[in-house]
């Protein structure tokens, strides 16, 4: 899907950037472009990169011991 119109960047090439490295909307931004022309895809671009982040953040084991 296309996020942003003005550079023509889709939810793919985000992902795949996050995955690269762009940890925040300024990296994206350096990287694609995104958000850089009216600024209406800023919101959009920004969910999306965070989801990527929460993806990627391990999720910390709980250890729950076996009841005797």
């Amino acid at each position: 899907m296309y996020v942003c119109i003005c550079k023509g960047i889709t939810d793919k090439q985000i992902r795949r950037a996050a995955r690269a490295g762009a940890m925040n909307m300024r990296a994206l931004q350096a990287e694609l472009g995104v958000a850089s022309g009216c600024g209406s895809c800023h919101e959009a671009a920004s969910k999306i990169l965070s989801e990527c982040d929460r993806r990627a953040t391990p999720r910390p084991q709980v250890y729950i011991p076996a009841l005797a």
